[in-house]
């Protein structure tokens, strides 16, 4: 049988390069990175070596690159290490309601503990008011988190824009972005954006699972969440997922390179309005559907939002299953609970539209021969299901 990944928001086939450098790793360079002696002086290398090489994507320094088990770790990391360690400055934090639950949920735990969040609402294409965020900045304001690309909808949020007006109304308020579904696909510079934090993850890019990276702009202080033996500068204890890091560093090397007039993944682009073409041409045999997404500068390049209210995005997905077809209702940790997903309640989606809602991602190694095949099985299961 075919098989046709599209769900790449989720996570991502890791590649051959990627597989080879953490097998290479397992076999011959399984030293404890802490350890003096030459194995763990060559696990060590690889360390600094991947470190440096996302500081040189990202424009900042190695030293302020520190490495988790994932975007989650990162998250909870960037964000209680800041409210713990700067209490005393204020205890305001804002945040948008389309984050991802690996910070919503982290704003909802400080909430019950002694702090005050303010939550920006979204338009029906899931974008921030610059003007609600800042009216919300106080001088009790210690930290700011806004997601780059978010992992539903795929709308960009204007980053660099919210940067500059946190530091206007408060210089000494922190800016946390979650660019895990940005990383490797979109232009990113925290240095220029007043990104003080920012959050990667391995899988998301062709890497393995369980690694990640927070960059923390130098000289901030994070309270950490693990103690143990002082790896990462005290900040993030246990040995370091040598192997995890060294497939890391694979998937990084492949990445194409951004800059401010090229800034986005134009094969993936291309892929994806592909995609929205052949759903054009297809229109008439298809049932009604709306597209929630925005397909202009301000959407992703990888991630289309389709909602068939007369169907069960649920259904839809494993009849394309049975195809071959891999896609999803949306984020892989909504989809196993009985919950309505938070992004597609903020946009204000009807009732029908959220229950019949798919996500379709893309990555650089999908192509149009793909595409047509699964135009082709989704008109056939939709007809099938309309019956």
């Amino acid at each position: 049988m075919t098989e046709i990944y599209l769900d790449n928001s989720a996570t991502t086939k890791p590649t051959k390069n990627v597989i080879k450098a953490i097998n290479k790793t397992l076999k011959n360079n399984y030293g404890n990175p802490s350890s003096l002696h030459n194995k763990g002086l060559k696990a060590e290398k690889i360390l600094k070596k991947t470190r440096k090489l996302i500081a040189e994507k990202l424009e900042v320094s190695s030293n302020e690159i520190l490495f988790t088990s994932g975007g989650t770790e990162a998250n909870n990391l960037a964000l209680k290490g800041i409210a713990k360690s700067y209490k005393n400055r204020g205890k305001h934090l804002i945040t948008t309601k389309i984050e991802h639950p690996a910070v919503l949920n982290v704003f909802n735990y400080l909430e019950k503990n002694g702090f005050e969040v303010s939550y920006l609402d979204v338009d029906e294409n899931g974008l921030i008011s610059l003007k609600e965020l800042k009216n919300k900045i106080t001088n009790n304001t210690i930290l700011v988190s806004i997601m780059h690309v978010n992992n539903e909808i795929g709308s960009i949020q204007p980053i660099a824009k919210a940067g500059k007006i946190i530091k206007e109304e408060n210089k000494l308020c922190f800016f946390h972005t979650d660019a895990v579904q940005s990383f490797g696909k979109i232009y990113l510079n925290p240095k220029k954006m007043n990104i003080d934090l920012l959050t990667i993850s391995g899988h998301k890019i062709h890497g393995p699972k369980g690694v990640g990276a927070l960059y923390f702009k130098d000289k901030i202080k994070l309270n950490p969440l693990i103690l143990g033996g002082g790896q990462e500068n005290n900040l993030r204890s246990g040995t370091e997922n040598t192997s995890g890091i060294s497939g890391f560093n694979a998937a990084v090397k492949k990445l194409p390179e951004f800059n401010q007039k090229s800034n986005f993944d134009e094969k993936i682009n291309e892929l994806k309005n592909y995609f929205l073409q052949k759903l054009k041409v297809n229109n008439d045999k298809l049932p009604e559907f709306k597209i929630n997404n925005l397909l202009d500068n301000n959407g992703a390049p990888h991630i289309i939002n389709l909602s068939f209210p007369e169907l069960r995005g649920e259904v839809i997905v494993h009849s394309l299953e049975k195809e071959g077809i891999y896609i999803s209702t949306g984020s892989a940790c909504h989809s196993r609970k009985k919950e309505q997903n938070n992004t597609l309640k903020a946009i204000n989606l009807s009732e029908k539209m959220l229950n019949g809602t798919i996500r379709i991602s893309f990555s650089a190694y999908n192509n149009k021969k793909e595409i047509d095949y699964t135009i082709k099985k989704l008109i056939e299961q939709l007809d099938f299901l309309s019956i």
